[in-house]
Parts: structure tokens; sequence; C-alpha cells
């Protein structure tokens, strides 16, 4: 059972999301939260394993929300909710260290669906949108990110055929166990694989090794 928190300022949201993902077998709702310094108070007394939490709410929103759960609750993962207007936010959110993050209006077996993604160590990024939202140059934090360069860096040349192969599946947000299976190798073997993209690419985790896959379209050798 996954235990999560839902985080919106609107009782509609807050509440038709609640009552949507309760029919999930694998989602249990422990709670809401209307804003970012409430979603710290109560993840700090229910413990969830996931926040869902939106990115533009008044008084804290779901960047500052994510900062300070990540900061003081390190063990709890925060999956961003968001809209197409809200996408100069998203890489925000994810430096603030968000696992992904879903538009609002996806249905609600995807939601479910990223929950478990999320839960199980994967990252969610809707790939499509996310390479639009690049190709668009909204998210100017990716560009920050990755020194504003618009060439993949000389890093990516280090990478060795099955290097890539990983980090192409870190780009369609697999885990460690799903990475695994499609490559048929140990999940051991996986984590090592990703500790050194991230060190030859000079990463800082595996969200941004997963962007990077999709804003330079990573394939295989």
């Amino acid at each position: 059972m996954i235990n999560v928190l839902i985080v919106d300022d609107q009782p509609l949201i807050r509440e038709g999301l609640s009552s949507l993902l309760s029919l999930q077998e694998e989602i249990h709702i422990v709670g809401t939260a209307v804003e970012g310094s409430d979603a710290l108070a109560q993840a700090s007394r229910l413990e969830p394993d996931i926040v869902l939490m939106d990115i533009r709410m008044p008084g804290v929103n779901g960047v500052e929300g994510t900062r300070l759960i990540r900061e003081k609750l390190p063990h709890i993962k925060v999956l961003i909710l968001t809209t197409f207007n809200d996408s100069e936010l998203i890489f925000d959110a994810l430096e603030e260290g968000a696992s992904g993050y879903l538009l609002k209006d996806m249905p609600t077996e995807t939601i479910a669906k990223a929950i478990s993604t999320v839960f199980h160590g994967g990252v969610v990024l809707p790939k499509d949108f996310t390479a639009h939202l690049l190709a668009e140059g909204r998210l100017k934090q990716a560009e920050k990110a990755f020194g504003g360069a618009s060439e993949p860096p000389e890093g990516l040349s280090e990478l060795t055929i099955r290097e890539r192969e990983v980090l192409q599946c870190l780009g369609q947000g697999l885990n460690n166990k799903e990475v695994a299976e499609g490559l048929f190798i140990t999940e051991g073997t996986v984590k090592n694989h990703v500790s050194n993209i991230i060190h030859k690419l000079g990463l800082r985790d595996r969200t941004q090794a997963a962007i990077f896959a999709v804003r330079y379209g990573v394939t295989t050798f």
C-alpha cells in the first residue's frame, strides 16, 4: 500500500483526487493539505510515502513546499501536479528534489501509475510534453542546469554503449528494476551504471539524468 498526501489549495481538486485515487487498490490517501507549509506539517505527522503537490498555490507554493519536505523529510518523495501555464516552475521544483511532475488533466489511472513509479524509485517526466516545453525554450531552468548549451555536453561521448542504454531508460522514467529487466542485467549493475552516468555528465542525481536524456533525445549507438 502506497500512502499519499494530497496538497492543493482548491477543495474540489483535493476531494476529487482523494476520492478517485482511493479507488486504486495500492493507494491509500492519508490526508490532505492546502499549501506548502501545511504540507510539511501534515507530512511530518502522517508520514506519507509520497506527497502529490500542486505547484501553484497561495502562501507557500509547490516549489518551496517541495524544498521544505525534501530538506526536513528526505525519505518522503514529492510528485508535482501542474498545468501547461505553470511550465516555468516545473524545473524549479525538480531542482528542489521533486521526483517528477504530472499534468492535472491526466487520467486517474495515469496519475496512479506515476505514483507507483515514483514509489518504486522511478522518475516521472511526461516525455512528449517535456520535449515540447524544452523545444519552445519555456523551461529556462533546464538551460541553466546544463550551462545553456544547445549541443550535448562532451561528457556524453564518454558514456559506454550500455550506459547510454541505461540513460535512455532513465529518460523514459524507468526505475532500476525496470531498467534491469529491460536490459537483462542486475539491479546492482544498473545502480553502478547510473552512478557512472551522473559522474561523467556532471549531474546531481537521476532526475537530472532523466531530464538530460529527454532534452538531448538520447538514443543508443
